[in-house]
């Protein structure tokens, strides 16, 4: 008898095809007219920095959000930066933070000459584990950084809690999750300041670098435009010691044009992420193969679909499916914990046992809005496959 698990996606969907893990000129080449008519204005303008594109986007994201201000910058990095700036961290701070999440994180601490203080995560859902956090809060935590990873916000509630009662002000990084959601508010208006990255591959990409930071807070808005600015204000007087980290407008004219159509795309891959999660779910694979999970009251916007794959055979597995040209990449292999610029924090393997867990197991798979239905099956079906060989070898082992 066949005990392997069954997909259910028809067989027209190729094995031999293949599924890139991100394909940005599908998007961008609906929008090549949208786009160009764009480009061309701001070229007509001659108003490359700080032009009107920047300030019409700076206010259409600031409405996106639910917040009362934006201001770009260059870089989800630098919105980081900016924002640690903003609050005055620097020396003899420390700054709580995850140690699974993209090394931006912490380097901006670390520019600063603050302290990054590492945290675990939930296995769950990847983010902040608010226990972990009050743990680690002392009377030089400067500011706490939840990490809304892979699309999904972090437990904000508990956060604020924590925020509120300790005096310290939350700087969220939103650079996976704009769109979402955490009961009813959107990302970048949970906390003191939210940050964004626009980097290509993000669900709200451009055609390069580019950040912007959220806020109420006027004052704090106002310190952001000085310090992205070299900290001139008006021009050549610095009462500040700022950095260059400007949005240009050609940028924020694509971005604008990106953003009407981002809720399109974001249902897209909410679809493509029920499909996972139904498909999965079917092949009764729980014990190998690990699924995200969205807690009620959360609006994921699956920047990536990031499964644990257990029992050491993550590797076997994504060579599995290179070998199928289907795509798939691991974010991230190292906690930053564990990174070697960090190693005069001290920090040792196992001291944050579900960062370190999650870096040998995670794996995320394609998705995207126009990721086709025939792609997404035959990623379904060499899960099945793959899976299916070695719940059918347990089984001849145990029976032998």
């Amino acid at each position: 008898m066949d005990t392997r698990p069954k997909s259910t996606v028809p067989e027209t969907a190729a094995a031999s095809s293949a599924v890139p893990m991100l394909d940005v000129n599908r998007q961008n080449q609906q929008l090549r007219d949208q786009i160009g008519a764009a480009i061309d204005e701001v070229c007509q303008s001659g108003a490359f920095v700080h032009g009107p594109a920047c300030q019409e986007f700076e206010a259409a994201m600031a409405a996106y959000c639910g917040t009362k201000h934006a201001v770009g910058c260059a870089s989800g990095s630098d919105a980081l930066l900016l924002a640690l700036m903003a609050l005055g961290v620097g020396p003899g701070d420390e700054v709580v933070l995850p140690s699974f999440t993209f090394f931006a994180t912490a380097g901006a601490v670390w520019r600063l000459g603050a302290k990054p203080v590492f945290a675990d995560i939930l296995p769950d859902t990847f983010n902040l584990d608010p226990a972990e956090v009050e743990r680690k809060i002392s009377g030089s935590t400067k500011a706490i950084i939840p990490v809304h990873l892979f699309g999904q916000c972090c437990d904000m509630n508990r956060l604020g809690e924590l925020a509120q009662a300790n005096g310290i002000p939350l700087i969220e990084d939103a650079a996976q999750a704009i769109g979402a959601e955490f009961e009813g508010k959107r990302a970048g208006s949970l906390g003191k300041l939210g940050c964004f990255s626009f980097y290509p591959t993000k669900n709200l990409g451009g055609f390069g670098d580019g950040g912007i930071i959220t806020t109420d807070d006027e004052e704090v808005a106002d310190s952001l435009r000085v310090l992205r600015d070299h900290g001139q204000q008006p021009r050549y007087h610095h009462a500040l010691v700022g950095i260059n980290s400007r949005l240009d407008s050609l940028q924020a004219a694509v971005l604008s044009v990106k953003l009407s159509k981002l809720e399109e795309w974001t249902a897209g891959r909410q679809r493509h992420a029920a499909k996972y999660a139904t498909e999965f779910a079917d092949l009764k694979l729980a014990a190998q193969l690990v699924t995200p999970t969205v807690p009620v009251g959360y609006r994921s916007v699956w920047n990536q679909y990031t499964v644990r794959v257990r029992d050491g055979r993550r590797g076997e597995f994504q060579r599995y499916l290179a070998g199928r040209q289907i795509g798939s990449a691991v974010y991230y292999p190292i906690p930053l914990h564990m990174q070697k610029c960090f190693a005069e924090l001290g920090a040792k393997r196992g001291s944050l046992p579900v960062s370190e867990q999650a870096a040998e197991e995670v794996l995320s798979l394609p998705i995207y809005a126009e990721m086709t239905v025939a792609e997404q099956d035959c990623v379904i079906r060499a899960v099945a496959e793959f899976f299916g060989a070695e719940a059918a070898r347990d089984t001849k082992q145990l029976a032998a």
